[in-house]
């Protein structure tokens, strides 16, 4: 039986008006410390903004659609076994996968503050390039792998 899980309808960022930007932050927000989220985020906003010629909130969208996997494995029990087997990524999990990869890539990289290892990190998604990329890819391949298991899936 499934799990029913509370969805929260969450209100849109006050300053870009964008309900992707508000769930970046909420990502990035770690012990309820929302207030350093918020200047993290929207300072890699403003460094994207100097930087690159085109505007934040669409190197954002565009690297959170680049880094959304389309499929990913899932483990199944048949027998005794376990078998890792291939399935459709829902859009709310892509999107949710997508951002954690983008945020974990930026906490990995040393040497900066975290808003312009996110600047950067997001900047190279929508590039195609960077971790988060290499981190989809290699779902991808993982899941193409593990093809010969796609009969088993739900």
């Amino acid at each position: 039986m499934a799990k029913k899980f509370k969805t929260i309808n969450l209100e849109p960022d006050p300053i870009y008006d964008n309900i992707t930007v508000a769930k970046l932050i909420n990502q990035i927000m770690k012990e309820g410390k929302k207030n350093t989220a918020r200047k993290i985020v929207y300072g890699a906003l403003d460094i994207i903004k100097e930087k690159g010629n085109e505007e934040p909130i669409t190197v954002l969208e565009k690297a959170v659609f680049e880094t959304a996997p389309e499929v990913e494995v899932r483990a199944k029990r048949v027998g005794g076994a376990t078998y890792q087997v291939p399935m459709e990524v829902p859009q709310k999990r892509a999107l949710s996968l997508s951002m954690r990869w983008i945020i974990t890539a930026a906490r990995a990289k040393k040497g900066k503050p975290m808003h312009a290892k996110l600047a950067d990190e997001l900047m190279a998604a929508s590039k195609g390039e960077g971790e988060a990329i290499k981190k989809k890819i290699n779902v991808h391949k993982m899941a193409e792998a593990n093809r010969a298991f796609a009969h088993m899936a739900r």
